[in-house]
């Protein structure tokens, strides 16, 4: 039997939100930027023929996106122990988001929002992520958390919320690393539970650990499917030197 042949009956289900003028971002990152360069009718050919472009300008943490590893550092150092190396216009020399390979690998989705959307001001806890768990989670999975707030992605305020939103705290934080994951995400813009300045959860993962954050995925229709184990599928833009890009992970079910 083919590869295709094994995929082609699979259920796919899109992780990612759509990009549109006052989308939502995290106030620390650029907003999401569009407009049509050329319109049709600007200039026609010989035939009759028209076209359009547009351009696009944005920060590599808007919209569903992946951290790169060189995102946080911690004492002057990246992950590893590794030397910071850096300009404005080159970005950053080690763990740059190009160095991430096509993601092709087995997730599992923790659904904590099963009886609504979590509360702006809930820190999700160990306890939290073992009971929601229904399948196993290997070492070089992917965990992506579902706490109900990708359905507020429309209204920018209130999915921001001033950076208020539900998460895991640290404690959660270090029960996911333990697993040995590749990396972890959420429908949220912060992913872990804020404001916190320190950040413990980014500082952990990213800094201490290794493992890469995904935010602002959609996960509301695998959910409501009660997909618990999936192929996650993805590729962040190949920008170089980048902390992050934007992503369009698919959840592919058999």
């Amino acid at each position: 039997m083919t590869l295709w042949e094994h995929v082609a009956g699979a259920r796919v289900f899109d992780l990612a939100h759509d990009y549109f003028i006052g989308m939502p971002h995290y106030p620390t990152h650029p907003p999401f930027l569009f407009g049509l360069t050329k319109q049709h009718g600007d200039s026609v050919g010989p035939t009759g023929h028209s076209s359009a472009a547009d351009a696009i300008a944005m920060g590599s943490h808007v919209g569903t996106h992946i951290d790169a590893l060189c995102h946080f550092s911690c004492g002057g150092k990246l992950h590893g122990d590794v030397d910071i190396v850096q300009s404005y216009g080159g970005g950053l020399g080690k763990y740059s988001i190009d160095t991430i390979a096509p993601i092709l690998r087995r997730a599992v989705l923790l659904d904590l929002a099963a009886d609504g959307p979590l509360a702006a001001d809930h820190e999700v806890t160990p306890d939290e992520l073992a009971a929601a768990q229904k399948a196993e989670i290997r070492a070089g999975d992917i965990v992506v958390l579902r706490t109900g707030w990708a359905r507020y992605f429309g209204d920018a305020r209130r999915f921001v919320n001033d950076t208020r939103c539900p998460g895991p705290g640290l404690a959660a934080a270090r029960w996911l690393s333990a697993l040995g994951i590749f990396a972890a995400g959420s429908d949220t813009v912060p992913f872990e539970k804020s404001p916190v300045p320190s950040m413990p959860v980014h500082v952990h993962l990213l800094f201490e650990s290794g493992i890469h954050i995904i935010e602002c995925l959609n996960l509301e229709e695998l959910a409501a499917a009660g997909v618990t184990e999936f192929l996650f599928i993805g590729a962040p833009l190949k920008l170089r030197g980048a902390t992050g890009a934007p992503i369009r992970p698919l959840a592919l079910v058999g």
